[in-house]
């Protein structure tokens, strides 16, 4: 993994739902819209109900959860959904 890359890891309680390399994890807070991206400051929020969007090299993927805690570190995103 390289710097300009994001290591994404969407889990569940009970299962991997999806992990992958991308260009950047986008959403929606209480704040408002927010977008990390390769390099980010180490970062944590909840997102309710409101899509995810994993930018990949060659497609957006677009997940909607009820609740999830989204922690960036490292370009590492981890994504805690039914939480």
């Amino acid at each position: 993994m390289t710097n300009n890359i994001l290591l994404v890891k969407i889990s569940s309680p009970d299962k991997q739902i999806w992990e992958g390399e991308a260009k950047s994890v986008s959403s929606v807070n209480s704040k408002g819209a927010f977008d990390i991206l390769p390099l980010h400051a180490n970062f944590i929020s909840i997102v309710e109900d409101k899509p995810i969007t994993v930018q990949t090299k060659s497609e957006k993927k677009e997940f909607k959860f009820k609740n999830a805690i989204i922690y960036a570190s490292k370009n590492i995103v981890q994504i805690y959904t039914e939480i």
